[in-house]
């Protein structure tokens, strides 16, 4: 990796985009049946819409965002840590802090998408990519689907969950019900199928890069890692058509990003 290269990103609005806390990871409760996770590939790669692998080539790429500090690329990775890791009240004339995961963003609009990225858990709990669209108004703040890497350091397991957001937790009217305790059982009714956690079983290890690939095609969002897969979600709301925004999101201190790769994808067969 090169020397200390720090990215020139414009901020973005004040308004910070929301992601499922960073709690430990856990695996899927007994009761739930997970969907079969399909062995193959969901999708075939098209153009190449974009790759950074953060060695300071030439200019930063203006289509990389900063969303919720802290991001840096540093000896030729890009590095977030989260620093908004506790509640902090309204005080003195400033506004409350809420817990958040550190979020970088990235402008490359796609509908269909195979993103490959390297990363490493250096203290992170968890790591994530997410899509979104930023002009559609039907969910908050235009969560789409993500899809997350999760460490639990209590038991060095690992475990991954897919996520439609735009048809559930981020659905408008879900999102308010969800501050309504009374309503509690309604808002897990309507989240049934759009959500999935997979213990991982294969090996993983904090500080050693792993290599995920997310797919996304039509209803459907497949995640590998180290090319055995790992995750599966078919659910409405991936399949929306205008994904104009790709997120990585970091939790629990420091995780590592590299070698990001995205590419138009087609159905597989």
């Amino acid at each position: 990796m090169k020397s200390l290269l720090l990215l020139a990103l414009a901020p973005l609005a004040a308004v910070a985009a929301d992601a499922p806390k960073p709690d430990a990871p856990k695996a899927a409760p007994a009761a739930q049946k997970l969907p079969a996770i399909p062995a193959e590939a969901i999708a075939k790669k098209g153009e190449l819409l974009f790759s950074d692998d953060f060695e300071g080539k030439g200019e930063a790429d203006k289509r990389w965002v900063k969303v919720v500090p802290t991001f840096a690329v540093a000896e030729g990775v890009l590095k977030g840590t989260q620093t908004r890791d506790k509640a902090i009240p309204a005080a003195d004339g400033k506004p409350a802090v809420t817990p958040h995961a550190a979020v970088h963003g990235l402008e490359v609009p796609t509908k269909d998408s195979i993103i490959e990225l390297k990363v490493r858990f250096d203290g992170a709990t968890m790591i994530d990519v997410e899509l979104d669209d930023r002009k559609y108004t039907g969910c908050h703040y235009g969560h789409i689907c993500r899809a997350q890497l999760r460490f639990n350091p209590k038991d060095k397991t690992f475990a991954a969950t897919i996520i439609d957001e735009k048809d559930g937790n981020m659905r408008n009217d879900i999102y308010e019900m969800k501050n309504d305790l009374a309503k509690k059982a309604e808002v897990a009714k309507l989240l049934v199928g759009r959500q999935a956690t997979f213990p991982i079983k294969q090996p993983l290890e904090q500080g050693k890069w792993i290599t995920l690939v997310v797919e996304t095609i039509g209803e459907e969002m497949r995640m590998t890692v180290d090319g055995t897969p790992v995750a599966y979600l078919k659910s409405s709301g991936i399949a929306h058509a205008t994904k104009s925004r790709f997120e990585f999101g970091v939790a629990g201190k420091d995780g590592c990003i590299d070698d990001v790769k995205i590419w138009a994808a087609t159905p597989a067969k």
